[in-house]
C-alpha cells in the first residue's frame, strides 16, 4: 500500500442515547477491538472486521438498560459514515462487490455498490426467531438499513435458506464484510472513478 493514501477514518458520535467511537482502516489485517455493550453485536462486528480484513476499533456506550435498539442503530450509522469517509473520492476502486458465505445450514449473499445511491434490499427468506440470546433479531435490518444510508451504498442481502437464526445472521455479516472488501479494492485498470458520470461522491 506504499503508493496508496491511507484509507482510514475515525468518527465520534455523541447523543443523549449513545456515545459511539469508530475508527477503521480499509487496508488492514482483520484486527478488531470492540466493546459495544451489546454482546451479540460485539460478536457480529468482530466477524465483520476479521472477514473484511479491516482494522477497526469500535466502542459504544448506550442506553442498553432500555433495550439494544439505539446502540445497534447508531452503530450502523457511525460504521457507515466511517467507511464512506475512509473511501474518500473512490478513485481507482472496483466499486462493486459480491460475496457468498455459507454457515452450516444457512447461505447468505451480499452484493454492494459504492455508488453514492443508498438503498437496502433485505431478502431474507427464512423466518428468524425473535431473539438470539437477549438480542432482538429485527435489529439486524435496522443496523443494515442505517449502514447503507450512511455509507451511501447500495446493499442487497439475499438469504434463500437457513434454519438456525444465529447462523443466518452470522453469514450475513461475514458476506457483507467480504463484499465490501471486494468493492473497495483498487483496480489498476480503473482511471479516476468507475462511473460514466465521473463522480461517486
Amino acid at each position: 500500500m506504499s503508493e496508496l493514501k491511507r484509507r482510514y477514518a475515525k468518527i465520534d458520535r455523541n447523543t443523549n442515547e449513545t456515545k459511539i467511537s469508530v475508527e477503521l482502516d480499509l487496508d488492514g489485517e482483520g484486527k478488531a477491538e470492540i466493546n459495544t455493550g451489546v454482546p451479540f453485536m460485539d460478536h457480529m462486528l468482530d466477524l465483520f472486521v476479521k472477514h473484511g480484513l479491516f482494522d477497526s476499533k469500535i466502542i459504544a456506550n448506550g442506553d442498553t438498560h432500555i433495550d439494544d435498539h439505539h446502540t445497534t442503530e447508531d452503530l450502523g450509522i457511525v460504521l457507515g459514515q466511517v467507511i464512506r469517509e475512509a473511501l474518500g473520492d473512490k478513485k481507482g476502486i472496483k466499486r462493486y462487490g459480491n460475496a457468498f458465505v455459507p454457515m452450516d445450514d444457512a447461505l447468505a449473499q451480499v452484493v454492494v455498490d459504492c455508488s453514492n445511491r443508498p438503498h437496502l434490499e433485505y431478502g431474507v427468506e427464512p423466518q428468524l426467531t425473535q431473539k438470539v440470546g437477549t438480542f432482538d433479531t429485527e435489529l439486524v435490518h435496522e443496523f443494515l438499513w442505517k449502514f447503507a444510508l450512511e455509507a451511501r451504498m447500495n446493499v442487497h442481502v439475499i438469504v434463500p435458506y437457513g434454519h438456525n437464526t444465529h447462523h443466518i445472521i452470522e453469514a450475513i455479516f461475514k458476506a457483507l464484510a467480504r463484499a465490501i472488501d471486494d468493492a473497495v479494492q483498487i483496480d489498476p485498470r480503473v482511471k479516476g472513478v468507475p462511473s460514466t458520470k465521473g463522480l461517486l461522491t
